[in-house]
Protein backbone atom coordinates (compact mmCIF):
# COMPACT_ATOMS: atom_id res chain seq x y z
CA UNK A 1 0.00 0.00 0.00
CA UNK A 2 1.65 3.77 -1.12
CA UNK A 3 2.06 5.55 1.71
CA UNK A 4 0.28 9.21 1.47
CA UNK A 5 2.17 12.05 2.13
CA UNK A 6 0.73 14.82 4.38
CA UNK A 7 0.48 18.30 2.92
CA UNK A 8 3.26 19.75 5.07
CA UNK A 9 5.86 17.27 3.32
CA UNK A 10 4.24 18.50 -0.18
CA UNK A 11 4.80 21.85 0.74
CA UNK A 12 8.54 21.70 2.09
CA UNK A 13 9.25 19.38 -0.66
CA UNK A 14 7.22 22.52 -3.65
CA UNK A 15 9.50 24.78 -2.03
CA UNK A 16 12.78 22.90 -2.28
CA UNK A 17 12.04 21.86 -6.18
CA UNK A 18 10.50 24.86 -7.60
CA UNK A 19 11.18 27.84 -5.19
CA UNK A 20 14.64 27.42 -4.45
CA UNK A 21 15.50 26.73 -8.37
CA UNK A 22 13.91 30.32 -9.02
CA UNK A 23 15.54 32.32 -6.73
CA UNK A 24 19.22 30.30 -7.56
CA UNK A 25 17.84 31.59 -11.30
CA UNK A 26 16.31 35.20 -10.72
CA UNK A 27 19.56 35.90 -8.50
CA UNK A 28 22.51 33.91 -9.37
CA UNK A 29 22.38 35.03 -13.11
CA UNK A 30 22.81 38.50 -12.09
CA UNK A 31 25.72 37.92 -9.18
CA UNK A 32 27.38 35.27 -11.98
CA UNK A 33 27.06 38.76 -14.51
CA UNK A 34 27.99 41.14 -11.57
CA UNK A 35 31.44 39.47 -10.92
CA UNK A 36 32.19 38.58 -14.53
CA UNK A 37 31.78 42.63 -15.24
CA UNK A 38 34.01 43.51 -12.17
CA UNK A 39 36.42 40.95 -14.25
CA UNK A 40 36.34 42.66 -16.98
CA UNK A 41 34.94 39.77 -18.58
CA UNK A 42 31.79 40.82 -20.30
CA UNK A 43 30.71 44.80 -20.63
CA UNK A 44 29.21 46.56 -17.78
CA UNK A 45 25.85 46.40 -19.45
CA UNK A 46 25.70 42.77 -19.72
CA UNK A 47 24.70 43.26 -16.06
CA UNK A 48 21.87 44.52 -16.73
CA UNK A 49 20.70 42.39 -19.25
CA UNK A 50 21.59 39.72 -16.89
CA UNK A 51 18.19 40.69 -14.47
CA UNK A 52 15.95 40.50 -17.46
CA UNK A 53 17.69 36.54 -18.39
CA UNK A 54 17.79 35.76 -14.89
CA UNK A 55 13.51 36.61 -14.63
CA UNK A 56 13.25 35.04 -18.11
CA UNK A 57 15.11 31.63 -17.31
CA UNK A 58 13.41 31.60 -13.16
CA UNK A 59 10.15 31.80 -14.81
CA UNK A 60 10.80 28.86 -17.23
CA UNK A 61 12.31 26.94 -14.12
CA UNK A 62 8.82 27.54 -12.24
CA UNK A 63 6.62 27.17 -15.51
CA UNK A 64 8.55 23.02 -15.70
CA UNK A 65 8.59 22.42 -12.35
CA UNK A 66 5.34 23.55 -10.68
CA UNK A 67 3.86 20.75 -13.17
CA UNK A 68 6.29 18.26 -11.95
CA UNK A 69 5.49 19.08 -8.44
CA UNK A 70 1.37 19.27 -8.78
CA UNK A 71 1.37 15.87 -10.63
CA UNK A 72 3.78 14.56 -7.65
CA UNK A 73 1.77 16.25 -4.85
CA UNK A 74 -1.89 16.08 -5.75
CA UNK A 75 -1.01 12.35 -6.55
CA UNK A 76 0.25 11.59 -3.12
CA UNK A 77 -1.68 13.57 -1.07
CA UNK A 78 -4.86 12.70 0.33
CA UNK A 79 -6.53 16.11 1.16
CA UNK A 80 -6.25 17.94 -1.64
CA UNK A 81 -8.30 21.03 -1.24
CA UNK A 82 -6.24 21.57 1.57
CA UNK A 83 -3.02 21.07 -0.32
CA UNK A 84 -3.97 23.64 -2.83
CA UNK A 85 -5.27 26.01 -0.49
CA UNK A 86 -1.96 26.10 1.47
CA UNK A 87 0.15 25.67 -1.75
CA UNK A 88 -1.63 29.68 -3.15
CA UNK A 89 -1.08 30.78 0.32
CA UNK A 90 2.56 29.95 0.16
CA UNK A 91 2.92 30.84 -3.48
CA UNK A 92 4.22 27.83 -5.08
CA UNK A 93 0.79 28.07 -7.18
CA UNK A 94 -1.38 30.75 -8.48
CA UNK A 95 -5.51 30.82 -8.52
CA UNK A 96 -7.40 29.14 -11.05
CA UNK A 97 -7.54 31.47 -14.11
CA UNK A 98 -5.03 33.87 -13.45
CA UNK A 99 -2.98 34.87 -15.71
CA UNK A 100 0.51 33.66 -14.53
CA UNK A 101 -1.47 30.01 -13.82
CA UNK A 102 -2.14 30.10 -17.46
CA UNK A 103 1.90 29.78 -18.10
CA UNK A 104 2.34 26.64 -16.64
CA UNK A 105 4.29 24.35 -18.79
CA UNK A 106 2.73 21.24 -19.50
CA UNK A 107 3.19 17.83 -22.21
CA UNK A 108 -0.11 16.47 -23.51
CA UNK A 109 0.64 13.53 -20.98
CA UNK A 110 0.92 15.98 -17.62
CA UNK A 111 -2.21 17.20 -18.91
CA UNK A 112 -3.84 14.02 -19.38
CA UNK A 113 -2.52 12.70 -15.85
CA UNK A 114 -3.47 16.33 -14.37
CA UNK A 115 -7.01 15.89 -15.44
CA UNK A 116 -7.68 12.44 -14.05
CA UNK A 117 -6.41 13.98 -10.36
CA UNK A 118 -8.96 16.25 -10.86
CA UNK A 119 -11.53 13.91 -9.77
CA UNK A 120 -9.69 13.82 -5.85
CA UNK A 121 -11.65 16.96 -5.61
CA UNK A 122 -15.13 15.51 -5.28
CA UNK A 123 -14.01 14.04 -2.22
CA UNK A 124 -13.97 15.90 0.68
CA UNK A 125 -11.02 16.52 2.70
CA UNK A 126 -10.57 14.15 5.99
CA UNK A 127 -9.15 15.37 9.29
CA UNK A 128 -8.17 13.72 12.80
CA UNK A 129 -8.73 15.39 15.75
CA UNK A 130 -5.54 17.10 17.39
CA UNK A 131 -5.61 15.24 21.15
CA UNK A 132 -3.14 17.53 22.21
CA UNK A 133 -5.37 20.37 21.73
CA UNK A 134 -7.19 21.80 25.09
CA UNK A 135 -10.25 21.41 26.30
CA UNK A 136 -10.62 25.22 25.42
CA UNK A 137 -8.66 27.85 23.38
CA UNK A 138 -8.24 31.38 24.41
CA UNK A 139 -6.58 33.71 21.96
CA UNK A 140 -4.93 37.23 22.57
CA UNK A 141 -2.63 39.81 20.67
CA UNK A 142 0.76 38.79 21.17
CA UNK A 143 2.23 40.86 23.41
CA UNK A 144 6.26 39.75 22.12
CA UNK A 145 5.19 40.34 18.20
CA UNK A 146 3.76 43.87 18.82
CA UNK A 147 6.66 45.11 20.86
CA UNK A 148 9.28 43.86 18.58
CA UNK A 149 7.24 45.64 15.66
CA UNK A 150 7.05 48.70 17.92
CA UNK A 151 10.88 49.23 18.33
CA UNK A 152 11.77 48.46 14.98
CA UNK A 153 8.78 51.46 14.13
CA UNK A 154 10.85 53.02 17.18
CA UNK A 155 14.19 52.74 15.09
CA UNK A 156 13.12 54.08 12.15
CA UNK A 157 11.90 56.58 13.97
CA UNK A 158 15.38 57.46 15.28
CA UNK A 159 16.76 56.98 11.72
CA UNK A 160 14.35 59.77 10.21
CA UNK A 161 16.15 62.13 12.58
CA UNK A 162 19.25 61.08 11.76
CA UNK A 163 18.36 61.68 8.16
CA UNK A 164 17.47 65.01 9.13
CA UNK A 165 20.53 65.99 11.32
CA UNK A 166 23.20 64.32 9.60
CA UNK A 167 22.21 65.21 5.76
CA UNK A 168 19.30 67.47 5.43
CA UNK A 169 16.64 65.03 4.12
CA UNK A 170 13.89 66.62 5.59
CA UNK A 171 11.05 64.87 3.30
CA UNK A 172 12.84 61.98 3.90
CA UNK A 173 13.34 62.02 7.79
CA UNK A 174 10.20 63.37 7.93
CA UNK A 175 8.45 60.48 6.45
CA UNK A 176 10.60 58.07 9.06
CA UNK A 177 9.87 59.84 11.71
CA UNK A 178 6.26 60.50 11.04
CA UNK A 179 5.51 56.45 10.01
CA UNK A 180 7.25 55.36 12.78
CA UNK A 181 6.06 57.30 15.98
CA UNK A 182 2.34 55.90 14.10
CA UNK A 183 3.13 52.12 13.69
CA UNK A 184 4.55 52.12 16.78
CA UNK A 185 2.16 53.77 18.53
CA UNK A 186 -0.53 50.84 16.94
CA UNK A 187 1.76 48.05 17.68
CA UNK A 188 2.00 49.76 21.71
CA UNK A 189 -1.80 49.75 22.07
CA UNK A 190 -2.34 46.00 20.49
CA UNK A 191 0.69 45.04 22.65
CA UNK A 192 -1.07 46.48 25.72
CA UNK A 193 -4.42 45.26 24.95
CA UNK A 194 -5.59 42.41 27.14
CA UNK A 195 -8.95 41.16 26.44
CA UNK A 196 -9.90 37.96 24.97
CA UNK A 197 -9.75 38.21 20.99
CA UNK A 198 -11.16 34.54 20.32
CA UNK A 199 -12.64 31.84 22.48
CA UNK A 200 -12.80 28.85 20.92
CA UNK A 201 -14.07 25.00 22.49
CA UNK A 202 -16.28 22.17 21.15
CA UNK A 203 -19.55 24.25 21.38
CA UNK A 204 -18.53 27.11 19.55
CA UNK A 205 -16.70 29.96 18.80
CA UNK A 206 -16.92 33.91 20.03
CA UNK A 207 -14.34 36.44 18.89
CA UNK A 208 -14.29 39.93 19.87
CA UNK A 209 -16.15 40.95 17.11
CA UNK A 210 -18.93 38.21 17.07
CA UNK A 211 -20.67 36.93 20.01
CA UNK A 212 -20.71 33.31 20.78
CA UNK A 213 -21.82 31.54 17.72
CA UNK A 214 -22.52 27.52 18.13
CA UNK A 215 -21.01 24.93 15.95
CA UNK A 216 -24.29 24.04 14.90
CA UNK A 217 -24.76 27.68 13.70
CA UNK A 218 -21.21 28.26 12.07
CA UNK A 219 -20.60 27.28 8.38
CA UNK A 220 -17.33 27.38 6.29
CA UNK A 221 -14.73 28.10 8.63
CA UNK A 222 -11.44 28.90 7.61
CA UNK A 223 -8.33 30.63 7.82
CA UNK A 224 -7.79 32.56 4.70
CA UNK A 225 -4.35 33.90 3.89
CA UNK A 226 -5.10 36.94 1.55
CA UNK A 227 -2.39 38.41 -0.57
CA UNK A 228 -1.83 42.25 -0.88
CA UNK A 229 1.12 42.64 -3.25
CA UNK A 230 4.06 41.49 -1.41
CA UNK A 231 2.13 40.93 2.02
CA UNK A 232 0.05 38.20 3.17
CA UNK A 233 -1.93 38.74 5.60
CA UNK A 234 -4.17 35.71 7.29
CA UNK A 235 -7.92 35.73 8.54
CA UNK A 236 -10.35 33.61 10.71
CA UNK A 237 -13.29 33.58 8.49
CA UNK A 238 -16.94 31.92 9.37
CA UNK A 239 -20.76 32.31 8.46
CA UNK A 240 -23.22 31.86 10.22
CA UNK A 241 -27.39 32.80 10.33
CA UNK A 242 -27.00 36.91 11.25
CA UNK A 243 -23.73 37.21 8.92
CA UNK A 244 -19.79 36.54 8.98
CA UNK A 245 -16.75 36.75 10.52
CA UNK A 246 -13.39 37.95 8.99
CA UNK A 247 -11.05 38.37 12.01
CA UNK A 248 -7.03 39.38 11.10
CA UNK A 249 -5.17 37.01 13.28
CA UNK A 250 -1.68 38.60 11.91
CA UNK A 251 -0.90 39.97 15.37
CA UNK A 252 -2.48 36.96 17.44
CA UNK A 253 -0.58 34.94 20.17
CA UNK A 254 -1.61 31.84 17.15
CA UNK A 255 -0.07 30.82 13.84
CA UNK A 256 -2.25 30.48 10.77
CA UNK A 257 -1.95 26.77 10.97
CA UNK A 258 -2.77 26.19 14.98
CA UNK A 259 -5.70 28.31 13.63
CA UNK A 260 -6.80 25.81 11.01
CA UNK A 261 -5.59 22.72 13.69
CA UNK A 262 -8.10 23.82 16.52
CA UNK A 263 -11.04 24.88 13.81
CA UNK A 264 -10.90 21.56 12.74
CA UNK A 265 -10.42 19.88 15.96
CA UNK A 266 -13.10 21.43 17.61
CA UNK A 267 -15.50 20.52 15.22
CA UNK A 268 -14.53 17.27 15.22
CA UNK A 269 -15.36 16.68 19.52
CA UNK A 270 -18.31 18.88 18.49
CA UNK A 271 -19.39 16.31 16.05
CA UNK A 272 -18.37 13.87 18.98
CA UNK A 273 -19.89 15.35 22.08
CA UNK A 274 -22.87 17.01 20.84
CA UNK A 275 -24.42 15.04 17.52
Amino acid sequence: MREEISVNKAINRGHLIVNIPVFVSMFGIPALALYLAQNNSIPKWGVVISFIIGFIVAWLVWSFMITKWRIWAFDNVRNVHELKKRAIAEKLIWNDGKIFEKTEIKSPKQKRKLKLLEKKFEEEDVFKEDFSAPKSKTIYYSKSTNLIQMFIMIACSILGIYLILDSGSYIMGSLFIIGGIYYAYKAFKKATITAPQIIINDKGIETIQVNFKNWSEIKNEEVLIKNNGNHASAYLNFDFKEGFESLQIDDFDITPKDMENLLRTYRIRNKKNYS
